[in-house]
């Protein structure tokens, strides 16, 4: 019989997976590069299953966050997979028309599901790359709140 409840393993090694492909999303292409470098050399071969390839997808809104949904708009978007000589599958779609972000990141996402390069994956490249776009978070509410304008009005007597 096919057990079709997923266990809390599988949901974590899920979740753990989703948030180390969203920090290499959003790291920028040049710190993917360097980190790459230093990885691919030690790892396994990879050979490219699909793309890169570019296009588009349509972003979809609720207004209010509860209403109906809309079509906001189109975003282009790059997705790539590969495949490592010991089997892994990587995907990755990254907002953008950078096809070497993409092929990297799939390669990433292929080698973080090996148990031994996991751990590297997470202290050398999944790390610094949230701790870079916390700081970056950190620094644009700073400098919006630098700017913020308080309307607040003292009352006025009755002159």
């Amino acid at each position: 019989m096919l057990n079709m409840t997923s266990n809390s393993d599988d949901a974590g090694h899920d979740t753990a997976r989703r948030r180390a492909m969203s920090a290499v999303a959003l790291a920028p292409t040049a710190f993917l590069k360097a980190r790459y470098a230093d990885v691919a050399a030690a790892s396994p071969a990879a050979v490219p299953v699909r793309g890169p390839e570019v296009g588009l997808v349509m972003l979809r809104g609720r207004a209010g966050g509860g209403g109906a949904a809309f079509n906001l708009g189109e975003a282009s978007v790059c997705r790539a997979t590969v495949r490592l000589e010991t089997g892994e599958v990587g995907h990755a779609m990254i907002l953008g028309r950078d096809a070497e972000k993409a092929r990297i990141a799939a390669y990433i996402d292929a080698l973080w599901q090996i148990d031994a390069w996991r751990e590297r994956i997470e202290v050398e490249i999944v790390g610094p790359a949230l701790a870079a776009d916390a700081e970056a978070l950190k620094r644009r509410a700073e400098e919006t709140e630098a700017t913020r304008v308080d309307f607040f009005t003292v009352a006025r007597g009755e002159d």
